[in-house]
């Protein structure tokens, strides 16, 4: 049997993934899987940096503002969506490519998730109201007494998901609905795939990458990145909104920073958003790591090596 595929591009925020998806589309004839968390959102285009009309035309896109903000979409939906669209596409060829930034999105394809039990809905409901009641240092808390390994693991190495009150939700109401710790559910399942990434990773010297970042944000700006902001402030507290380049935008309608201010935080939150994303990525094995400068021919010689 002819084996499967997968060229997946990684690495930070502006670096040139999307640019070079396109040059390998094209080179091999086949179609892009985006695999980005916010892009997916047809109401979050200019600050999601949205593939443009004219690279959309130049390779077929699948996953790029097919969903809603308002849509209840998971990591584990886009899982089961992306592998059923690649079956798909492996039919008509046997080399497909994957981009994205979001790390958690590009493991859920390549690698899978762990079967965790069915949480009882009165432990979740009580786990919300308690977050509402207590706040997110509740949860902290509440993590770090039941699974001290997992949270130290997490402070450790992705502090900033001690942050994020729908992940931390999450392991809490495990621990308490299976009276398990969180990790003893970790890497208990191998998951199959029908395909061989090769994944390709870009990357180039910090200081480079944070002009890219800042050069961006002031384009956005200038593509109506406010209007689009403005529009969606009714549905500010939706989850799909809590990102940068909306929040920061949300504070200045609200009267709370000066527009100067706001572009000033977009900027530094993305450049921090890039370094965690780095981080993660450095972590993902067997990766081929090239300069973003890198002629995309030497790319190219170089999956097709991994091919044949």
């Amino acid at each position: 049997m002819k084996k499967n595929y997968l060229i997946t591009i990684i690495g930070p925020t502006a670096i040139g993934k999307t640019s070079l998806s396109i040059a390998l589309a094209q080179h091999f004839n086949c179609d892009i899987i985006s695999c980005d968390s916010r892009q997916c959102f047809k109401e979050m285009k200019i600050g999601t940096a949205v593939p443009s009309e004219e690279e959309l035309a130049s390779a077929t896109h699948h996953f790029i503002q097919n969903k809603s903000i308002f849509d209840n979409y998971s990591v584990g939906d886009f899982e089961k969506e992306a592998l059923a669209k690649l079956d798909e596409l492996f039919l008509k060829n046997n080399v497909q490519i994957m981009v994205g930034g979001s790390g958690l999105y590009v493991d859920a394809v390549l690698k899978g998730f762990d079967d965790f039990p069915d949480i009882d809905e009165k432990v979740r409901v009580k786990i919300n109201t308690d977050f509402e009641q207590f706040g997110i240092d509740y949860l902290q808390q509440k993590l770090k007494e039941l699974d001290a390994d997992y949270f130290q693991k997490i402070s450790t190495e992705n502090p900033q998901t001690l942050q994020n009150p729908q992940r931390m939700k999450r392991f809490v109401e495990v621990c308490i609905g299976t009276g398990k710790p969180y990790s003893s559910f970790i890497g208990q399942k191998k998951n199959q795939r029908n395909f061989i990434p090769i994944i390709i990773g870009l990357e180039a010297e910090r200081e480079m990458m944070y002009n890219r970042i800042n050069q961006r944000v002031d384009i956005m700006m200038n593509e109506g990145l406010l209007k689009e902001v403005e529009n969606l402030i009714p549905h500010k507290n939706l989850n799909a909104l809590q990102t940068v380049g909306y929040r920061e935008l949300f504070d200045f309608f609200e009267g709370k920073t000066t527009l100067e201010f706001a572009i000033e935080q977009i900027k530094m939150n993305t450049r921090r958003f890039a370094k965690r994303q780095i981080t993660w990525f450095k972590r993902t094995e067997n990766v081929l790591w090239f300069d973003y400068l890198t002629d995309k021919k030497e790319i190219v010689n170089s999956i097709e090596l991994s091919i044949n």
